[in-house]
């Protein structure tokens, strides 16, 4: 029997109940086609009800790719698990689930992408769950939220600490699919599966094998449909015999805002001229005060926002490739991109698949990771999955916790308070008018990741301003650089929300950083941290 059927048929496959996995990333491998027709059958059908929807990385985008809000119907969602959410400008209306999720409407989680992965990978195996360290301390814990997104969730618990050979463990029990809706770029009439127009595999074996061997059903939305047989069989990375339905979208975008660049799926490699770099102005003094903390030969993770702009400094300054660029997709290596193609990389040397690049940062398999913050607050732990008065600015974890649980070396960046106006001229920081929101705090909002815990753990922990650099340390925050041109009471300790340590051989941070010109990066060579 032919597997080749229309979305609409797929959508039918799924009964009211179900537990349904779904493997994208914002646009990347978003099956939009099926996920549509899913909508559209409730709408019709008023079925199927009450789902379970599961989502390591947020599934559609707010720029063309509605992925989880075509499912955003009362009714048709009872839960979700989500490493991450569609997000977006402040200024924007929030995406229907969001509005769901601030209801009350839906139970929503906020799962670290990796443990979602863990979760689907233990039920694969038919092992009872997951035994990790990654998350404790932070909302993930049940101590503190444990995962918990609103009310709704909170009644029903999906985590829970227990004691295992001595130790504190957190314990997230096994999930298995009922249905796993993957994609790819070719199928053949069997179901084999092929990536080659894709950013990333994400974790399309992984989501397949779960829902296939606990009795479930595996649909996969594809691009095009060759002939039994014509597919190379070291190109397949999902075997038919884990497929049951072939979904054909000739439309489907390649990535958020993409219809197809060929440099995202690694069959053309860019000169490292056409790729554009940054103006010169705040945030990019920021990355490169960064980049001065990495050493030549690391591999090195990187995040959304400042950081992302860090390979590109490194390029203006002739040093590309003395850094491995990894990011939680699945691509090694190449130059990472910026804003709607973010989570793909041009010129990667390797695609792994999500999962097993997930067990390289939970183990600290790597140098370093470059990442944001939306709070520091006096233990120095940081906040960047919550915040509550624009709760879709921030896409949640994602795979924040994965990463920093045991990262041996972390870097975050970001404006010392929002919104300040800030300007950089003849090489000193000019701050025009101060901000009015505090991003030292107190306490964060929300424990993304607990400094306590670092210092614990002998973590190295950077916070890099455009106006200070701190460190992380047994009494807290730690000032040790500040920027020329800026005054260390009025500018940084008055505008903190809690009281910061200032090292009493405090430096000024090099002024070159603060001129336009290529400041000459100098990387020492590298060893681990």
């Amino acid at each position: 029997m032919s597997k080749i059927r229309t979305a609409g048929e797929a959508a039918r496959q799924i009964g009211s109940g179900a537990v349904v996995a779904v493997n994208a990333s914002s646009g990347l491998c978003c099956p939009d086609a099926v996920l549509e027709a899913i909508g559209g059958r409730f709408d019709e059908e008023t079925a199927p009800r009450n789902l379970t929807m599961v989502h390591p990385i947020a599934a559609g985008d707010m720029f063309g790719t509605k992925g989880i809000d075509h499912l955003a119907k009362p009714g048709l969602i009872s839960t979700i698990l989500g490493g991450s959410y569609p997000s977006g400008p402040s200024s924007a209306e929030p995406p229907l689930i969001w509005q769901m999720l601030g209801n009350n409407e839906v139970a929503a989680y906020n799962v670290p992408s990796g443990i979602l992965f863990d979760m689907m990978r233990e039920a694969a195996g038919k092992r009872p769950g997951v035994l990790t360290k990654v998350g404790m301390d932070t909302f993930t814990d049940p101590a503190l939220e444990g995962c918990a997104m609103n009310d709704a969730a909170r009644d029903k618990p999906i985590v829970k600490k227990v004691e295992f050979e001595g130790e504190e463990w957190l314990f997230f029990p096994s999930l298995a699919p009922d249905v796993a809706i993957i994609r790819a770029s070719t199928a053949d009439e069997r179901g084999n599966l092929t990536f080659e127009h894709e950013g990333a595999y994400l974790g399309a074996m992984e989501l397949a094998l779960s829902s296939h061997n606990n009795g479930g059903v595996v649909i996969a939305q594809v691009k095009r449909i060759a002939k039994a047989g014509t597919l190379k069989p070291h190109d397949v990375r999902v075997p038919g015999i884990l497929v049951d339905t072939i979904v054909e979208a000739p439309d489907q975008l390649q990535t958020t805002a993409t219809d197809y660049d060929p440099a995202i799926s690694g069959e053309l490699f860019r000169p490292l001229d056409t790729f554009r770099t940054g103006e010169f102005n705040v945030a990019k003094v920021i990355a490169r005060r960064v980049l001065q903390e990495l050493r030549s030969g690391w591999a090195v993770n990187i995040g959304f926002g400042i950081s992302a702009n860090v390979p590109r400094i490194l390029m203006e300054e002739g040093r590309h490739g003395d850094i491995t660029w990894v990011i939680e997709q699945g691509a090694v290596g190449g130059v990472p991109l910026l804003d709607f193609k973010f989570g793909c990389s041009a010129n990667a040397e390797a695609f792994v698949s999500s999962p097993h690049q997930f067990t390289y940062f939970q183990a600290a398999g790597f140098d370093a990771s470059l990442l944001s913050f939306l709070q520091i607050d006096k233990h120095g732990s940081v906040n960047v999955s919550k915040l509550s008065a624009r709760p879709h600015v921030t896409a949640g974890a994602g795979g924040f916790v994965d990463i920093t649980s045991r990262a041996e070396m972390i870097v975050f960046s970001g404006y010392f308070n929002a919104g300040a106006k800030l300007a950089v001229t003849k090489g000193r920081l000019v701050i025009e008018k101060e901000g009015r929101i505090a991003k030292i705090v107190d306490e964060v909002e929300q424990v993304s990741f607990s400094g306590r815990r670092a210092v614990t753990q002998g973590q190295d922990v950077t916070y890099v301003t455009e106006r200070c650099v701190m460190k992380l340390t047994g009494n807290g925050l730690l000032v040790t650089e500040i920027a020329p041109g800026v005054e260390l009471d009025k500018d940084i300790l008055q505008q903190a929300g809690t009281p910061l340590t200032v090292a009493p051989d405090l430096k000024v941070m090099d002024e070159a950083l603060f001129q336009p010109e290529p400041f000459g990066l100098s990387l020492k060579p590298g060893c681990r941290p």
